[in-house]
């Protein structure tokens, strides 16, 4: 059978630093929402598949956290999500900052790439951010440390060149079954969508190291389908008490307007009615405990 006759299906990482723009290219591949995004680096901690289809096939995208210099078990998890990923794949996109040079994270990347039997894409995101002098530049700087199958400039922000990207993947897959129905665009539960869209609205409203001492977790979930309308109760874990102050705010202004935030895109997301409840929570150096690590789906399965 000609390969044009068959289905087409393979799985395809996105690797980088943090902060280059690799969840919000997800998000622009499947045309909605799954994956949160912020200013801050290392906002992405866990694996998230995102589920692309088209005429003959499927593509199934695996966002990941940058990869960074670790320090202490939360960060470890995070580096080894993303290591992880390169494994056992079809096809590996590189994502890197038209505005920035190489630098040692690139060069550490570009190291572990080379262990890689997946062909790599350079994918240059940003493009609007500099001149085409600089763009050819960053290309042959990139293309002397690296054997790069394709390299793609594009916009995630703005959707330039994403369209192309999606067109160079389809002779990289195998053959393969068709892994999830038409109507999916993530394998992960609603519960884990939520819980990040709620750590997203603390991530954009707070500052220095309180983002990164938060973990939320949906503690319940209930649909009533006669009332159009989801009941959610989320719990988000603080390593400090200063943090938790923070966090409610004064008189609960603070985390009203978080929720208030939150449950706009929650509803977005599920197309119905949120009632969304919040509760904040003290526990001492939660990012060191491997059993809040797995209670909050920080750990290895």
């Amino acid at each position: 059978m000609d390969k044009k006759e068959q289905f087409l299906s393979g799985y395809i990482a996105i690797i980088g630093r943090p902060n280059v723009g690799k969840s919000t290219l997800l998000n622009r591949i499947l045309g909605q929402k799954i994956a949160i995004t912020s200013n801050k680096p290392q906002t992405t901690r866990n694996r998230i598949l995102g589920i692309y289809n088209f005429s003959g096939g499927q593509a199934l995208f695996v966002d990941t956290p940058g990869i960074h210099k670790a320090k202490g078990k939360l960060n470890r998890f995070m580096v080894d999500q993303a290591v992880g990923a390169c494994a056992d794949v079809d096809l590996i996109f590189f994502l890197v900052e038209a505005n920035d040079i190489p630098g040692r994270g690139d060069e550490y990347i570009l190291k572990l790439l080379e262990k890689s039997a997946a062909p790599v894409f350079l994918i240059i995101n940003k493009i609007d951010l500099v001149k085409p002098p600089e763009l050819l530049r960053l290309i042959q700087q990139y293309s002397e440390r690296f054997d790069f199958a394709q390299v793609i400039p594009i916009s995630a922000h703005k959707g330039d060149g994403v369209p192309q990207m999606l067109q160079a993947v389809e002779p990289y897959l195998p053959s393969g079954p068709q892994y999830y129905p038409d109507d999916l665009v993530t394998d992960q539960p609603e519960k884990f969508i939520v819980a990040e869209m709620v750590r997203e609205k603390i991530m954009r409203t707070t500052s220095e190291e309180i983002p990164y001492g938060i973990g939320v977790k949906v503690d319940t979930f209930t649909e009533k389908p006669e009332k159009n309308l989801v009941v959610i109760q989320a719990t988000i874990h603080v390593e400090r008490d200063s943090h938790k102050k923070i966090i409610v705010g004064k008189g609960g202004q603070k985390i009203k307007s978080i929720g208030q935030s939150a449950r706009r895109e929650i509803e977005r997301l599920l197309g119905t009615r949120v009632f969304l409840e919040l509760f904040v929570r003290v526990d001492k150096d939660w990012s060191q405990s491997e059993r809040m690590l797995r209670e909050l789906g920080y750990s290895k399965k």
